[in-house]
């Protein structure tokens, strides 16, 4: 059976993961240090962190006994580029409502 691989829409589509990512753009952190930031279990976690690292969001390494996870921010440059395509539609609302509503004073 292969892996799913998810991509970032899919990753950050889950509060959990997108808290997990915030989490880990202040610092490194062991599984046992982010799992205390929610009230699931550790193998919770594990899943959310197992999406994210399919998604290339994020970067576990074996130190020791435990894992360190890292962010990778990367990947989430093609989120930015998608939302700014469309950030030009809600610009042009905005413009047209500016311009209704300027008019509507001068009547």
């Amino acid at each position: 059976m292969s892996a799913v691989k998810h991509d970032v829409f899919q990753a950050i589509a889950d509060p959990t993961r997108r808290e997990v990512l915030r989490l880990l753009s202040e610092k490194e952190m062991p599984i046992s240090a982010l799992t205390s930031h929610f009230p699931m279990s550790r193998t919770a976690i594990v899943k959310h962190l197992t999406i994210l690292s399919e998604a290339d969001l994020v970067h576990g390494e074996k130190v020791g006994r435990e894992k360190i996870y890292r962010l990778q921010p990367e990947p989430l440059a093609e989120l930015k580029d998608w939302l700014a395509y469309y950030e030009q539609f809600w610009t042009n609302k905005l413009a047209k409502l500016k311009y209704v509503l300027e008019d509507s004073k001068e009547d």
